[in-house]
């Protein structure tokens, strides 16, 4: 067991400049030593800006670096299976943004390739390590709400540059597999197994993915969860919790930032506000992702990327077939 893990991060994408590489600085279990680009002058720049002491100008030369332990992959989605093996066989362990892959098919070559090398392989969905998701999970465990019914979530925001990746289906783009991801996601994390039925609708971009999308997941024995997710539509993220004696209502509920850590309750008319402790969700992943290189127990199993990309794979077909119900095998 290491004391501290020696980091690369392959690709100058925002999220990493905003997220996760001051959440990995912050971190005494990490030390980010690299990062590259395909543009070697912008690995430079972006390296000086970050305190990162080395760049690359070519993904391949960072994970040739011997000094790396671990990579960081905030690339876009198309290419999370390339960089995702390519870093296996080099022996780095791997932490990957979400969604982990297009497709379920994908996830397993990409988890082969990983146990085949022996390294770790863990899904950024940094949200679950919020205190404020495992506290309000552990409230509808113990009935605190009764009987839970309805999961409803929403995660929207405005996109006009049509150009942006999130628009391009070769590279895996949609409202769907950028934010509702999280819906899809948070919805069986709430309900603890998986839906067995899925229907959608969605509204299609000029470039043909989903600029807008609306889903339903039955997980049986009357519960239900719905979502919208959009990248036209104002900034709008929550979930509301629903039960026969009460509901919790998370605002912000994927993005929360350290001091708006809110669970909202109502029983009988009461609402009562429960304030949690803000944390950096993203050291949070990072550190449990470390931890699990040893222990080889994550919060969350890799299998669970898996049974994800089956969920909104199933509802764009629904989506496809004008909200035909798609039942999950």
């Amino acid at each position: 067991m290491v004391d501290t893990y020696r980091w690369g991060i392959l690709s100058t994408a925002n999220i990493g400049r905003k997220a996760m590489i001051p959440a990995l600085q912050e971190s005494k279990m990490a030390e980010v030593v690299a990062v590259a680009s395909r543009d070697e002058a912008q690995a430079q720049a972006f390296a000086k800006e970050m305190n990162i002491p080395r760049a690359y100008g070519r993904y391949e030369a960072l994970l040739d670096d011997p000094d790396i332990d671990a990579v960081y992959i905030p690339l876009p989605n198309h290419l999370h299976k390339e960089w995702t093996i390519r870093a296996a066989e080099a022996g780095k362990h791997i932490l990957c943004e979400k969604p982990l892959a297009l497709d379920a098919e994908e996830c397993y070559e990409m988890i082969a390739a990983a146990e085949s090398n022996q390294v770790a392989l863990m899904e950024s969905f940094m949200y679950r390590y919020h205190p404020r998701i495992l506290a309000a999970r552990e409230m509808i465990r113990s009935g605190r709400i009764g009987t839970l019914g309805t999961i409803e979530s929403a995660f929207t925001f405005k996109l006009d540059n049509i150009k942006n990746i999130r628009y391009q289906p070769d590279m895996g783009g949609g409202a769907l597999m950028d934010v509702g991801c999280y819906c899809v996601n948070i919805s069986r994390v709430m309900a603890g197994r998986e839906p067995i039925t899925v229907q959608a609708r969605g509204v299609m971009a000029p470039t043909g993915v989903d600029q807008q999308f609306v889903g339903v997941l039955d997980f049986g024995e009357g519960l239900f969860a719905h979502f919208d997710c959009a990248l036209v539509l104002e900034r709008r993220e929550h979930c509301v919790l629903a039960g026969t004696d009460g509901f919790l209502s998370l605002p912000q509920v994927f993005l929360p930032g350290v001091g708006e850590a809110i669970i909202e309750e109502t029983r009988g008319g009461a609402y009562q506000t429960h304030t949690i402790e803000g944390v950096n969700q993203y050291r949070l992943i990072a550190e449990d992702f470390m931890g699990s290189i040893v222990s080889g127990e994550p919060a969350y199993p890799i299998m669970d990327a898996v049974d994800n990309m089956r969920t909104i794979r199933a509802l764009l077909d629904s989506a496809k077939q004008n909200g035909q119900p798609v039942e999950m095998a």
